[in-house]
């Protein structure tokens, strides 16, 4: 069996989702020498968040960051944990709400994701900066 581990630092996103797909297979080729595996990709924040959806139709994204918002609104005031501004504790209830990481098939060398399958980074906050994660891949 084969183990690959790399951490890699995303370029700051604005706040919404927004498809990282092509950045992790550029940044780690290793996953191609895997015949049957999994792709492992966990982000190392508690305000951004990864998941799995559309990577054709830019709406899509639109219509989570409308979605999550209204579901998960700022200025609550029963917020307590706001020391770092408003959008804070609503990008954490956000990212445990979607997860901090995506699990992904490799077969021949390749994702094994459906057609219209992409790798989202949920950005929550206002200014959340430079984004890391660490993808692990094993498999034969």
């Amino acid at each position: 069996m084969k183990f690959y581990q790399k951490e890699i630092q995303l370029p700051a996103f604005n706040r919404g989702y927004h498809l990282i797909t092509d950045i992790l297979l550029e940044a780690f080729p290793e996953f191609t020498t895997i015949k049957i595996g999994q792709l492992q990709v966990f982000i190392k924040h508690t305000s951004a968040s990864l998941t799995i959806n559309e990577n054709a139709d830019p709406t899509v994204r639109m219509d989570f960051e409308s979605h999550i918002n209204k579901m998960i609104p700022e200025n609550m005031p029963y917020y307590k944990h706001d020391y770092e501004g408003t959008d804070d504790m609503p990008a954490h209830l956000k990212s445990s709400m979607l997860g901090c990481q995506v699990q992904i098939p490799i077969t021949k060398g390749k994702l094994n994701l459906g057609t219209w399958q992409g790798v989202y980074l949920g950005e929550h906050r206002n200014y959340g900066g430079r984004r890391k994660v660490v993808l692990t891949a094993f498999g034969n």
